[in-house]
């Protein structure tokens, strides 16, 4: 897989995993916000419903608004009435040309660490604010797992002397010409490592 492809991969991932949310509680908009692990900003990776074609890319420095909050504190919130919480960012809000009423909010956790958020805007009814925020949360984990997988796989190019594949070659070269008694399994193990390559 280039980088190129797991982009697209991962582009894809994120914008179901929106689709997903936003139809899931018949919401205005979803979207997702990755941390930049070098600046901390918050950056929008994907949007479903309002806002959808605009926003991917766009930066908001760290600890704005209720997405900032959740990502520092690695806790989701539920905000019924926006203007009643003091995270919420009407200025950031109304630069991305959309104000919502209700925020749900979820981290998305790596490692321990809160590596985006995902949030869910004025949703339609409610279940009660604990049965919704764990059904976000539950969403969000499933989220956070299928990210982990992709971001394995791109760290994996970034380290090709990790890659399988490469290991596997570098193997084969070290068995010698002439054979021992250790040969044969190391052959065997081989063998095991290019069916699971396979599957």
């Amino acid at each position: 897989m280039s980088p190129d492809d797991f982009d697209g991969t991962e582009r894809r991932l994120l914008q179901s995993i929106v689709e997903v949310a936003r139809h899931m509680f018949g919401a205005a908009a979803s979207s997702i916000f990755l941390v930049d692990p070098d600046t901390g900003e918050l950056v929008f990776e994907a949007v479903s419903g309002e806002g959808e074609k605009e926003l991917v890319g766009s930066r908001f420095p760290a600890g704005t608004g209720i997405a900032g909050w959740v990502a520092a504190s690695g806790q989701p919130m539920v905000a019924d009435d926006v203007a009643s919480v003091t995270e919420f960012a009407h200025d950031a809000a109304e630069s991305t040309g959309y104000v919502p009423r209700t925020i749900m909010a979820a981290p998305l956790i790596r490692f321990e660490e809160c590596v985006g958020v995902l949030e869910v805007l004025d949703r339609a009814g409610s279940r009660g604010d604990l049965d919704d925020i764990e059904l976000l949360g539950l969403f969000a984990t499933q989220a956070a797992c299928g990210l982990e997988f992709l971001l394995r796989v791109r760290e994996s190019h970034r380290e090709p002397e990790r890659d399988p594949r490469l290991i596997l070659q570098r193997i084969s070269e070290r068995l010698p010409g002439k054979s021992r008694p250790s040969d044969a399994a190391a052959v065997r193990l081989l063998a095991i490592a290019d069916d699971l390559l396979a599957l």
